[in-house]
């Protein structure tokens, strides 16, 4: 896949409809999506993707410039008992918005995953590996970037990784709620990837739709979107104990009594990939945005989550 291709667009105010406004990653982008855009943010109470032609309906009637699906089925152990459910939200339910969006001349920005990879490969995967999912999650959410190169229309799909944010569930707050009552805690320590914050999410997506919304990007629109550096979910748990206590956290667990295991030790519904790192180096280069370390991130996070623990 070569670089997208830019030709020129005047416009400096666009008309944005966001999917998924309520979860971890849209209450970002809703929260930077501001003037001169026009945002309208659908929760899933408002637009409830699991049903046929929601999604249609919504940008038949708004015709918007931008559309951001920020709505997706990610419970990743469940989906192995909902393939169905799963299929609609992420495959499904994409595909109806993509060819909306070719039917409006619009621009779409969609979230993939690291899961859409095996996890086999000794490096960083760039945008043009082999896709080998292993998990019904990475199955439909391939099929879902599957859908959008079928639609034709103008989209970029961003890969991820090992998401985090203040609002949700997800490691980060995982961990500090066991470290509260747990004085041993055994973390798999064999996988490896970038914790990526849901704020730099929403960050690269605004400088995207700024440089992107509006003009024709080469197909497949993929780009990958991690934070710089790697670690083990081991390791993370580790760094996310240290900062909560230089904060004057009173946790139980300390950061020693975590135990690295193996992911055959820890079994888990829906298999892992054991190498989620995502080469990003065409992302920043695209987009003319360099990415922060991992740690920066997950601090804030950290910071966030024990502040509204504290507010609470």
């Amino acid at each position: 896949m070569n670089d997208p291709v830019i030709g020129k667009h005047d416009r400096t105010t666009m008309k944005i409809v966001l999917f998924g406004a309520g979860g971890q990653v849209g209450s970002e982008v809703r929260a930077l999506c501001g003037a001169p855009h026009t945002l309208v943010a659908l929760a899933r109470h408002e637009c409830d993707l699991a049903r046929p032609g929601a999604a249609g309906t919504v940008l038949a009637r708004e015709r918007p410039d931008v559309v951001i699906n920020a709505a997706a089925y990610t419970a990743v152990d469940l989906a192995e008992s909902e393939p169905v459910a799963a299929r609609r939200v992420n495959a499904e339910a994409v595909g109806e918005i993509a060819a909306a969006v070719q039917r409006i001349d619009g621009f779409l920005v969609h979230y993939s995953t690291d899961y859409v990879f095996d996890g086999t490969k000794p490096g960083r995967y760039v945008e043009d590996d082999v896709c080998a999912p292993q998990s019904v999650y990475g199955s439909t959410k391939r099929e879902g970037e599957e859908a959008i190169a079928a639609a034709g229309c103008r989209a970029l799909v961003l890969r991820t990784s090992w998401v985090h944010g203040r609002s949700g569930g997800n490691f980060v707050r995982t961990i500090l709620r066991l470290a509260g009552d747990r004085d041993t805690l055994s973390v798999v320590d064999d996988q490896f990837g970038a914790p990526t914050s849901a704020g730099l999410i929403a960050a690269v997506t605004m400088r995207a739709v700024e440089r992107l919304g509006g003009r024709h990007v080469s197909s497949p629109p993929i780009l990958h979107l991690s934070a710089r550096g790697e670690t083990s979910w081991w390791g993370l748990a580790r760094f996310i104990l240290d900062e909560a206590i230089q904060r004057g956290a009173r946790l139980r667990l300390h950061p020693d009594k975590v135990v690295p295991v193996t992911t055959a030790e820890y079994p888990v519904s829906a298999r892992r990939p054991a190498n989620s790192r995502l080469e990003t180096g065409r992302l920043e280069r695209t987009l003319g945005y360099t990415l922060p370390p991992w740690q920066d991130g997950v601090r804030e996070t950290v910071v966030a989550l024990l502040s509204t623990a504290h507010r609470g």
